[in-house]
């Protein structure tokens, strides 16, 4: 694996990343758009990737960016599952950052999930952040923060976010997206969005983060782009955080799942956007994993096989007008 551009120069540093693993002892299946899933498959992809990151021996840390068990998962067996997989991460010989997403919490509530993910939160939020080096600061988003999953039934949040989705869809299924139209459709109850004391925080991170002349990267499990992503999988209130985000000239690149196809698009204020493809919908013997070499003025994503790779540029002392990417598609 090349750590290296074509000048010689080395990366500030290097993290390994994956999402979508969605782990289930069962029988294989199909998405709700017919798209195969490989439940008992994905520990290995997991497996692998983990290997493959101890190989590489520089990155300083892994991010899992949700959805480590699937919501099939038989409930009898959710607790000791999340603890395998978060075990296979344990294998990494560094710090992992754990997303959680909606699979997470059809499996666990909050209050059993974080501790497991080593998310220290004393109202049950899963938002924090960290600096890797000085030069950089992640931010890593709660995007069920406001939502009908993972908080009590009779939570404040729980009856906010149902009463939400009930203006919002008028379908008995809160899953159902029939007759929503356009961006309407990401009022599901599998999406999330984030709430009012987390986007103060948030605009105080970026603020921060601005007087520190740190790059940041978003980390969230919901896709925060129509452009890099399906209508269906869209935070709630993604225009509301891109808003926020782009006030500010720190933010380079937003990193996401959920969206198990994957996808990419740079918006017009030069934020990057990356989907990552699911670890979940890799046929037995292929991969979706990946890790990022980091540059002061760049972040490059290599992604082993059905992950595709991203050199995302920017220039560090210009404005967006002169942020550029590629984008590599890799064949099957």
């Amino acid at each position: 694996m090349g750590s290296a551009n074509g000048n010689g120069k080395q990366p500030l540093f290097s993290f390994g990343l994956i999402s979508d693993v969605q782990y289930a002892d069962i029988l294989d299946g199909r998405s709700f758009l017919g798209v195969p899933r490989y439940y008992r498959h994905s520990i290995f992809v997991l497996q692998r990737a983990v290997k493959e990151w101890n190989n590489h021996q520089k990155h300083k840390f892994v991010i899992n960016f949700g959805d480590i068990v699937d919501g099939y998962c038989p409930k009898d067996q959710s607790l000791n599952t999340v603890k395998k997989i978060v075990d296979e991460f344990v294998m990494f010989n560094g710090p992992v950052h754990h997303l959680i997403g909606n699979h997470c919490l059809y499996n666990l509530p909050r209050s059993k999930l974080l501790p497991l993910f080593k998310i220290k939160s004393l109202q049950g939020h899963a938002y924090y952040d960290f600096s890797p080096v000085s030069e950089y600061r992640f931010v890593v988003l709660d995007g069920y923060d406001h939502s009908a999953i993972g908080w009590p039934q009779d939570h404040p949040r729980t009856l906010e976010a149902l009463k939400f989705l009930r203006e919002k869809n008028p379908n008995e299924d809160k899953n159902n997206p029939t007759g929503l139209v356009g961006l309407e459709r990401r009022f599901l109850m599998f999406n999330g969005g984030i709430g009012k004391e987390q986007m103060e925080w948030f605009n105080g991170v970026l603020k921060d983060a601005t007087i520190l002349k740190q790059k940041v990267v978003v980390c969230c499990h919901l896709p925060l782009h129509p452009g890099a992503s399906s209508k269906e999988a869209l935070l709630w209130n993604y225009e509301e955080v891109l808003n926020l985000i782009h006030k500010f000239n720190c933010v380079k690149v937003c990193i996401s799942g959920h969206d198990h196809k994957g996808g990419y698009y740079m918006d017009s204020h030069g934020v990057h956007h990356r989907v990552l493809e699911a670890a979940l919908e890799c046929p037995p013997g292929t991969n979706a994993f990946g890790y990022a070499d980091v540059y002061d003025d760049r972040i490059s994503l290599y992604g082993t096989d059905r992950m595709r790779s991203a050199h995302m540029y920017f220039n560090p002392n210009a404005d967006f007008d002169d942020n550029m990417a590629s984008f590599d598609v890799h064949t099957e």
